[in-house]
């Protein structure tokens, strides 16, 4: 059984690839990997941040091993939007809409698979309606309490992965770890500290640091916040990759009847 994981950055996967002995594997100009985890052989790919390079990653490993692929798991941190998530909780979405859309917008809606959704409550997920995925960082508690209205927690690729997932037949779900609480202000913009790549730059965190000196405290919290959800999610995706993997027959059975 083949199971593809997606991050959006080297430093979400980190906790898990030093967890588990992943080996670097050959995926045109993405960075991969891959491991042997519960039985099952785990395909990862760092897409790096935003919907538009999620969704070109995501559509190139579909696409290079066609059928091969049992369930896509898009991963990652996300920014809490309700006050009762904590940092380092998981969460799993029922359906993940796109750049704030409301629940009654069909066609801005795509829904993760049942299946996969309750064996992440199973393993200790805290199961919620939705994840909102849109373009950019959102920055403010402000921000969070307007798209909190349409959604529990926001990120930037679930949305354009489990859209890759569906149009190839392949069983996804979005899956999180809180990251930052929703009365919390991120430190910095983080939009303007990202590459070319869609990964964190150091030269340019150095240059808003320069910029904002008082905000480095509130960047080292962010930082710790950062490692413990990464932490959290390493262990929880080894022991759901097992249970997806035992139970592997309920999702097989699924992709069937999406392919007749």
């Amino acid at each position: 059984m083949r199971i593809l994981v997606t991050f959006a950055m080297e430093d979400e996967f980190a906790p898990w690839r030093r967890l588990r002995a992943f080996r670097a594997a050959a995926q045109d100009a993405t960075e991969a990997y891959t491991a042997e985890v519960g039985g099952a052989e785990v395909a990862i790919v760092v897409t790096g941040v935003g919907p538009r390079r999620a969704g070109a990653a995501a559509a190139s490993a579909m696409r290079g091993e066609p059928g091969s692929i049992a369930c896509c798991i898009s991963s990652g941190v996300a920014g809490a939007l309700r006050p009762e998530f904590t940092v380092g909780q998981i969460l799993a979405a029922r359906s993940v809409i796109s750049d704030g859309a409301s629940s009654t917008a069909a066609r801005n809606t795509l829904s993760s698979s049942e299946a996969l959704v309750s064996f992440a409550g199973d393993c200790g997920a805290t199961v919620v309606n939705r994840f909102c995925s849109g373009g950019r960082v959102i920055s403010t508690a402000e921000e969070k309490k307007h798209f909190g209205a349409a959604a529990e927690a926001v990120e930037m690729e679930s949305f354009a992965i489990l859209q890759q997932a569906h149009e190839a037949g392949i069983p996804a779900v979005a899956i999180r770890a809180v990251s930052d609480a929703a009365n919390e202000d991120l430190p910095l913009d983080m939009n303007n500290m990202l590459s070319r790549d869609g990964q964190l730059s150091v030269p340019r965190v150095l240059g808003q640091v320069a910029l904002h000196p008082f905000a480095v405290p509130g960047l080292v919290r962010f930082a710790r916040q950062g490692k413990r959800a990464a932490e959290s999610l390493a262990r929880f995706l080894d022991r759901y990759i097992a249970v997806v993997a035992e139970r592997a027959c309920v999702l097989e059975s699924k992709v069937a009847a999406v392919r007749q």
